[in-house]
């Protein structure tokens, strides 16, 4: 809405006043859409200037109205350089370019990073407006994909704010910073570096602009590392801050994605889907977000495990649209539609960029897509990447990850012995995690290796624990993996179908051990052992079986 255009347009004297009032108290109590509603009303004739237009340029930004955030603060800019106040006005640059980053205008911010380079002869030579700077620049560096600049500039941003106690910089600076050295390999730096911010934003009274995108920033460098446990905390934290401030738009969807994130991993998958379309529907109104692609991405991924092809690859178009790139999801879908020679030159594509920030999210895909058109040596050097990672860091998550593609690549190899242990401990650490569909994947691999070592019994019970969770979670892709139900009686032990073969015949108990040179109590357990294979209660039931499924 222009500025002297909103409803009771023209207000003068006391009236302007009041609403005016009105509008200063509704910022104060983070009521972000009615401040801006309310600061447009008084601004007849443009006449909102100083803190007030800060304070509506910020409502703006808040509240999800991102073109007259723009203009506001582009007002507050102008009117600071007519009045000579080049630290205010380079102050209202840092929002304008912040914004222009952090929604991907990066020929925009660069151009007013570099006016903002321009007025810093005129500024005290170590004010904080050096600091602010600073920090652009260093984001700037980030999309350029200089992140040894970056790191340097992120430094020296940090090192302002603290000199001059600007704890929204320095909060800001260090968390930027911590995404660096995450990066360079540097987890545990950039990991601890992290929490120290995350008690900056309790302990301290920290701009809402800054705690949203600190909160976001935290949350997705957990995803990247796969550490559930602080994504989980925070999560909760940024739901909460959310929560206190009902007319906030900027962070609302990204919230709603990781939501629906750790949803899914918790097992609730249609919570998780409601969570990422409610996502989809806040991240696209007043205006279309930069996180947007985030929750059609995570979308594409609830439909492809629930089987909903159609559904997933609209999704992961739009996520493609919006500047998500959408794999390995649309690898995985490719697989699973039975184009695995498609999938493996989307995924061969994909670990070829060195770069790529999804790479620790690409690999484990690789894997599964590698073993399908029989690559095994690029599944193994996949697998041995990510054990480097697991290595090198400690998540439960990460190293579940590692242990679960390390075991399904022995059992491809062969040695179906040497899976079995990592497969095991693969699935101690999701059942920890809270995870599971994952823990569920596993069981289906240690029953392949049980098999493989001539250990029916145990096969079959893995693979009917697994079926019973994904027929739960509606794992529809996972559920047609698995062996038919004709399959799994294949599985029946040399013996028991010897059992089987005379209990069809009409023989008792007694008959069937004098047969078989066995104790009645043997023949028990054995037809124990078949009705429950078979899913039958009764020898009746389990002679009808054995006809129909042609197994005598």
């Amino acid at each position: 809405m222009p500025a002297g255009t909103g409803p009771s347009s023209g207000l003068r004297g006391m009236d302007r006043d009041r609403v005016l009032a009105e509008a200063q108290a509704a910022f104060a109590r983070r009521a972000w859409e009615s401040a801006w509603l309310a600061f447009t009303t008084a601004d007849t004739e443009d006449q909102i200037d100083g803190d007030d237009l800060d304070r509506m340029a910020t409502a703006a930004m808040l509240s999800g109205h991102d073109d007259e955030s723009d203009r506001a603060w582009l007002r507050a800019y102008r009117s600071r350089i007519a009045a000579d106040d080049l630290s205010h006005a380079l102050r209202c640059l840092f929002w304008l370019t912040f914004r222009l980053l952090n929604n991907g205008r990066i020929e925009q911010a660069n151009g007013w990073i570099a006016r903002a380079e321009s007025l810093l002869d005129g500024v005290n030579p170590d004010g904080v407006e050096h600091g602010q700077v600073a920090y652009l620049a260093g984001f700037q560096a980030v999309f350029a994909g200089d992140e040894s600049r970056a790191v340097d500039r992120f430094e020296e941003a940090a090192a302002i704010g603290v000199r001059h106690h600007d704890i929204d910089l320095q909060v800001l600076a260090q968390t930027g910073l911590s995404r660096m050295l995450i990066r360079l390999d540097r987890q545990a730096d950039g990991q601890h570096l992290l929490d120290e911010v995350m008690v900056a934003l309790a302990a301290s009274e920290i701009a809402p602009i800054v705690v949203g995108d600190v909160y976001c920033t935290a949350i997705e460098a957990c995803t990247e590392t796969f550490d559930v446990s602080r994504a989980r905390e925070w999560t909760s934290a940024l739901t909460g801050w959310c929560a206190e401030q009902p007319e906030l738009v900027p962070y609302r969807g990204q919230c709603l994605v990781h939501q629906s994130e750790l949803l899914q991993l918790g097992g609730d998958w249609p919570a998780a889907l409601d969570q990422a379309e409610r996502a989809r529907d806040q991240l696209s109104r007043p205006t279309v977000q930069l996180a947007l692609g985030a929750a059609c991405y995570q979308q594409g991924e609830l439909h492809r495990l629930r089987g909903e092809f159609t559904k997933a690859e609209d999704a992961y178009g739009f996520a493609s649209r919006y500047g998500r790139e959408p794999q390995p999801g649309l690898a995985l879908l490719r697989l699973a539609q039975g184009r695995p020679d498609t999938a493996a030159a989307m995924s061969r594509r994909l670990v070829s960029e060195d770069g790529s920030p999804i790479r620790s999210r690409t690999l484990p895909a690789h894997v599964e897509i590698m073993l399908a058109v029989s690559d095994v040596a690029a599944a193994r050097a996949a697998a041995d990447e990510l054990g480097r990672h697991a290595t090198d860091q400690s998540g439960p998550m990460l190293q579940a990850i590692a242990m679960h593609v390390l075991g399904w690549v022995l059992i491809a190899e062969g040695d179906n012995r040497a899976a079995l242990s990592p497969l095991r401990q693969a699935h101690s650490r999701w059942n920890t995690l809270g995870a599971p569909y994952e823990a569920a994947r596993t069981r289906v691999l240690i029953a392949r290796a049980c098999k493989g070592l001539g250990d029916a019994d145990s096969a079959i019970l893995e693979t009917d624990a697994a079926r019973r969770v994904f027929d739960q979670l509606g794992a529809v892709v996972d559920l047609h993996s698995l062996p038919t139900e004709q399959e799994s009686t294949q599985l029946l032990t040399h013996r028991e179908a010897e059992v089987l073969r005379l209990l069809v015949s009409g023989r008792t108990n007694r008959a069937i051990g004098d047969e078989l040179v066995l104790s009645e109590r043997t023949v028990e357990r054995h037809l124990s052992n078949i009705f429950r294979k078979l899913d039958v209660s009764t020898r009746s039931a389990a002679t009808a079986y054995a006809f129909e499924h042609g197994l005598v």
